[in-house]
């Protein structure tokens, strides 16, 4: 009965992980990271993971667009078995800025959602995660995790979680009529003139971003023409004029939730 008892918990430390999650990894003072799955996948071939980050409300970690100091989160699925393709689906982020910088972070506990798509067959996650965490100090935490995709049963708990983050991020305004009209460069200020027609848009909530992440636009400004909205340009040397005709793309809030649309940036008809 001991000798059972005494296997029983060596398998229980050494195995690689759980159903639906991996053991927690210490990467940084107060600073947790595992992996979670829904572990089912859906007839397209997708399902969903989760890195869970548990660390304290004064710690933080960053969006796809880091901002001016953070660090961006890099997953490397190669070594993984079956995994097609992989992206992560950020959540709507929190916009900190102070005299010095301005960064697009998370706060405190997250999970941050990742679709997989994956081939036939019994598919296995190997994971590289690399991503800043910063209190007092900023760090480049690295994690290995080991997980297999799919499960007997699903884990409910777990999908329910990665489901509940997945819900706090945007998704492409489709409908008619469109809550943001054209976007302008005004190059001589250096800001991006947004012409704003639902008023539900929190123009507070505005997020601009460009696909490779530069230049950074900072903190929305209330303009003295109704219906406009004023983003500063952060960048430097001739970021503002070379934004024309590229395409920049919008994340917001409305009492409906997050969004996100895309427009081609054009000069205003005066210049």
């Amino acid at each position: 009965m001991r000798l059972s008892a005494l296997f029983t918990a060596i398998v229980l430390l050494t195995s690689p992980a759980f159903a639906g999650e991996t053991p927690w990894q210490d990467v940084a003072p107060g600073v947790k990271l595992r992996l979670i799955s829904s572990g089912h996948i859906k007839a397209d071939g997708t399902t969903l993971v989760g890195l869970e980050i548990d660390m304290p409300e004064t710690s933080k970690t960053y969006w796809r667009v880091p901002g001016d100091t953070g660090l961006p989160t890099v997953l490397d699925f190669a070594a993984s078995t079956g995994v097609l393709s992989h992206k992560i689906v950020w959540p709507y982020p929190t916009r900190q800025e102070t005299e010095d910088y301005l960064d697009y972070v998370y706060l405190g506990p997250t999970v941050l959602p990742i679709e997989v798509t994956v081939a036939p067959g019994r598919p296995y996650a190997e994971i590289d995660a690399m991503l800043g965490v910063c209190s007092d100090i900023c760090l480049p935490a690295q994690a290995h995790f080991s997980l297999a995709l799919s499960d007997a049963e699903p884990d409910r708990p777990n999908g329910l979680r990665i489901k509940q983050a997945l819900a706090m991020a945007p998704i492409a305004w489709e409908q008619d009529p469109q809550p943001i009209g054209s976007v302008d460069v005004i190059a001589d200020d250096a800001m991006l003139a947004v012409h704003v027609s639902d008023p539900d848009l929190d123009p507070t909530s505005l997020i601009a971003s460009m696909p490779e992440g530069e230049p950074v636009f900072g903190t929305p400004q209330k303009s003295p023409e109704p219906n406009l909205v004023l983003i500063p340009i952060l960048g430097k040397g001739d970021d503002a004029i070379d934004l024309k005709n590229q395409d920049v793309q919008l994340t917001f809030l409305t009492g409906m939730g997050a969004f996100e649309v895309t427009r081609t940036v054009t000069a205003p008809a005066a210049e």
